[in-house]
């Protein structure tokens, strides 16, 4: 009796050791991502012209942009979780007056700051999105809190500002978001408002020239995409959408598969551009789509949608994608994109890193 006992505690006891060491094995990163990350970040596409180029301002993006990029690597580089670089990320780029989300934020016909953003979990598919808010400082930590302490996707106006505040996330007075270089854009449209309207008034504005109008009026979005080591993706977006935008207008950023979205079987996105096409194109998703369903490479894909389709279509802009092998892709149809990305493929390779504003 002794004997059974005995034995039936040493077979309980291997079996447990066996429990114990699979559970140690499927904790820890699957072998091909061990060590590897990627992160890539925008900060907005067609927002500058090489006629606008001088070393200084260069200077400034460049640092800004290097500086988003340290605060996600340093995340990733410790075996962080890519939903929490993005996030990171993108507060660093919402801080900085330079770009148009956060403080940076354009303003609307009435002379207001409407911000949007959004976040996708590539692992769990869920995601989460504000829009049209006004007092939130940092609108991705908004849309993340959505994701994960509310049964909704999306959320807008005085309703997403209320659930932000009863979550503790800060709130700031509507003045916070004022920056003089924003305001005189805005006063620039307004004034081309006028002349638009006695030129109509005359007949003599073409939709073509109108179109023009309103692409020197824009101003763009930040964005970022990672890939962790363990070989979850995840992306976020935030912009403050379109300068002199009229009627409560929201565009792409925060639309779940036209500027954002991020799966793990694909591709994470973030777009940056004229909205409205982006929407229409059904962006993000549609480029995953095409990954998952006919085997094309992210960079085909990509390529095809922005340079391709959104032109044909009206609009421009680009996005920045890493598919669940780590490539990149960061394509665009405007004169320049503020991007940049860093990347290590495993823990023996050298960190590979660029910034950069134009083409060439």
């Amino acid at each position: 009796m002794v004997n059974i006992v005995q034995n039936n505690a040493m077979r309980i006891g291997i079996s447990l050791l066996v429990l114990s060491f699979c559970f140690q094995l499927s904790a820890q990163p699957k072998k091909e991502f061990q060590g590897r990350y990627v992160l890539v970040i925008h900060g907005g596409a067609g927002t500058i012209l090489r006629s606008q180029r001088t070393a200084e301002l260069e200077k400034k993006y460049t640092a800004s942009l290097e500086e988003a990029l340290a605060v996600g690597q340093s995340i990733l580089e410790k075996g962080g979780k890519a939903i929490d670089a993005v996030e990171a990320t993108v507060r660093v780029l919402e801080d900085n007056p330079l770009f148009n989300a956060g403080k940076g934020a354009v303003f609307t016909h009435e002379g207001r700051n409407e911000l949007d953003a959004a976040i996708m979990d590539g692992r769990t598919l869920a995601a989460g999105s504000v829009a049209g808010v006004t007092t939130i400082r940092n609108p991705i930590t908004a849309a993340r809190a959505v994701m994960e302490k509310s049964e909704h996707v999306l959320l807008s106006g005085k309703g997403a500002e209320q659930f932000a505040k009863e979550q503790g996330i800060e709130i700031v007075d509507p003045s916070y978001f004022y920056t003089p270089e924003r305001w005189r854009s805005l006063q620039r449209a307004l004034e081309r408002d006028s002349l638009k309207q006695l030129k109509q008034q005359a007949s003599l504005l073409k939709i073509a020239e109108e179109n023009e109008l309103i692409k020197k009026d824009r101003y763009g979005t930040v964005g970022a995409v990672a890939l962790d080591m363990e070989g979850n993706l995840a992306a976020a977006t935030s912009t403050g959408g379109m300068n002199n935008k009229k009627w409560g207008r929201i565009g792409d950023a925060p639309i779940i598969g036209a500027g954002t979205y991020a799966n793990n079987s694909t591709v994470a996105i973030s777009c940056t551009g004229w909205g409205e096409y982006y929407i229409r194109l059904v962006m993000a998703k549609t480029i995953s789509d095409q990954i998952e369903y006919t085997n094309r490479s992210l960079q085909d894909a990509a390529n095809e949608m922005v340079m391709v389709k959104l032109p044909k279509l009206g609009g421009d802009g680009g996005l920045i994608a890493v598919d669940k092998s780590g490539n990149i892709a960061m394509p665009f149809c405007t004169e320049g994109m503020y991007r940049g990305y860093i990347k290590r493929e495993n823990y023996n390779a050298p960190i590979q890193k660029e910034v950069a504003m134009f083409k060439d």
